[in-house]
């Protein structure tokens, strides 16, 4: 089963399940594609090839300031299987994703006071990560269990689902592993997967037994990890990472479908915000279509542009000491007369009744 191509060479727009970024949102930092592009590098298989489909050069891939979507990964993923990649390139490429490829989310789950802080911020957070399956977790009886539901399985063939459980399992084997150190290993790993002849790679890279044929994908942990202290713990660290990472999960809720793409686009550059014809550039449309589908979704550009400044203004103005000439810059305007007529026309108010509130 291929993944749908849309006219502009993008993923087809794909409903985004509840709580997750859809399939075309680009959201993302580009550190899981580079990755799959080095992964497979020694098997001879070229960024080319990896890249078909997807819209991206390498270069863009390279680029830390590119957004990426979910759509575009699960592309590169189902190009390296057609093109040989094995399972045990899953394995390398999950190894290889450590949590400090993860921004403000890795930083802030290394950090946390505990494992069981590590859990929950993983499961709550998860969708600034790039993700492929639903984090879930429990306890029962005598371990910790993550839980790996897949939510786009839909638009991947049988190959693709198998290649990403694997990576899924290893990814978080590795988190764990970068955060309680080498010695936490899992117990058990449950496949929702018939058995088939890597079983064996399977339980190496696990170090732990596999049951296959089973009714979820699961990854199961002594229960006294959760009790643990990470070597990086900082309450005080990680309760700042978390109101980072709220306001953008915060964010990222706001709009949905293209609209929430250009959302994130413009909140990474508020002080030199694009033109349309340069906004839609980046996204990969043609202007006339990015205007006829935010048209759609009954928005505008023009719009989206003066929501973003107001959001970043009154949280600059509540938030922080910065003048009033520094914030007018920051969201780019070009003096702070403009800032004070737009905050009269947002709020009805004044800076100085913003900053008292």
């Amino acid at each position: 089963m291929a993944i749908l191509i849309d006219d502009e060479g993008g993923p087809a727009t794909h409903n985004g399940r509840a709580g997750f970024p859809s399939l075309n949102q680009r959201s993302f930092a580009p550190f899981k594609i580079s990755t799959v592009i080095d992964a497979v590098a020694s098997r001879g298989i070229a960024p080319a090839t990896v890249l078909d489909r997807t819209g991206l050069t390498l270069d863009e891939v390279r680029d830390p300031h590119t957004l990426t979507s979910i759509g575009q990964y699960l592309i590169a993923c189902e190009n390296i299987v057609a093109a040989g990649a094995e399972f045990a390139d899953a394995f390398t490429i999950g190894s290889r994703l450590h949590l400090s490829a993860y921004g403000m989310y890795g930083y802030a789950l290394m950090c946390s006071p505990t494992m069981r802080d590590f859990f929950d911020f993983a499961v709550r957070y998860q969708p600034l990560a790039t993700p492929t399956v639903r984090l879930e977790w429990r306890s029962e009886g005598d371990v910790a269990i993550w839980r790996f539901r897949e939510i786009y399985r839909d638009v991947m063939s049988s190959d693709v689902r198998t290649f990403l459980v694997r990576q899924q399992m290893k990814m978080t084997y590795t988190h764990i592993r970068d955060t309680a150190g080498a010695d936490n290993l899992p117990v058990r790993a449950l496949f929702a997967l018939p058995e088939d002849p890597y079983a064996t790679t399977d339980a190496h890279e696990l170090s732990c037994p596999c049951l296959y044929a089973q009714e979820a994908n699961e990854l199961h942990y002594p229960i006294g990890i959760l009790d643990q202290t990470p070597e990086l713990g900082n309450r005080l660290t990680r309760t700042m990472l978390e109101e980072t990472c709220e306001r953008l999960i915060g964010q990222s809720r706001m709009s949905s479908g293209l609209s929430g793409e250009v959302y994130q686009l413009l909140l990474n550059a508020p002080s030199q915000l694009p033109s349309m014809t340069t906004a839609a550039a980046q996204l990969g449309l043609q202007e006339r279509t990015l205007r006829r589908r935010l048209a759609a979704e009954n928005t505008t550009y023009g719009a989206i542009v003066d929501d973003v400044r107001r959001k970043l203004a009154i949280e600059y103005l509540q938030t922080t000491r910065m003048s009033v000439d520094d914030v007018a810059w920051k969201v780019g305007f070009s003096d702070s007369a403009n800032l004070r007529r737009a905050i009269r026309r947002w709020t009805g108010g004044t800076i100085t009744d913003i900053r008292s509130a």
